[in-house]
């Protein structure tokens, strides 16, 4: 981050009072956090400043499914982490969030969630969509026994898109590198 720029800003979403303060102390020197401790609550927090959502699936007035739909349905353009205590099922293939963690987390796992959510802030398009199917198969092979994944379509259709993605992002990179001078590459572009 360049001197004087504004901090990143991360909103944790949990109806729980003491992980909310937690997550707030452990981020609190690195970035401005809100909190909100209902998806009603998140949807009137989150806005184009926030940079980065932690959301708990379990909440009592709105699910973080919920949530993570309306935030996606009204464009902002954030990082959504599924930050929850809910074991990942086939379910997730078709949420739209960027990584998925499993509580309980550590203050290093954390900080470094959130560094990595800022840090693909600056990717492209194609490579945040690379990098949301890597996480959600990563999550799933994970959690899932190897029957359990080779028994699902869904998980077949997810292993598919990432090769896709994987292979569309080989090629721009291969046209990429047939540039000398990579600053001429992206002005033509």
């Amino acid at each position: 981050m360049e001197p004087g720029s504004p901090r990143p800003t991360v909103l944790v979403v949990d109806d729980d009072d003491q992980v909310r303060d937690l997550y707030t102390t452990w981020l609190a020197e690195e970035y401005t956090v809100h909190t909100a401790k209902s998806g009603a609550e998140a949807l009137e927090t989150v806005d184009g400043g926030v940079d980065v959502v932690l959301l708990d699936r379990r909440m009592p007035d709105m699910p973080g499914d919920d949530v993570l739909t309306e935030v996606r349905t009204l464009g902002h353009d954030c990082r959504v982490v599924m930050l929850t205590a809910v074991d990942p099922d086939m379910d997730i293939i078709d949420m739209e969030f960027d990584d998925y963690v499993t509580k309980p987390v550590s203050e290093t796992e954390l900080a470094q969630t959130v560094e990595t959510m800022i840090a693909r802030s600056n990717y492209g398009e194609q490579l945040q969509e690379y990098f949301a199917v890597a996480s959600k198969r990563a999550t799933l092979e994970t959690e899932l026994t190897e029957e359990e994944l080779s028994a699902s379509d869904e998980y077949a259709q997810l292993v598919e898109q990432a090769e896709e993605l994987r292979d569309s992002l080989d090629r721009l990179l291969s046209d990429l590198t047939r540039y000398e001078d990579f600053d001429s590459a992206f002005s033509e572009l």
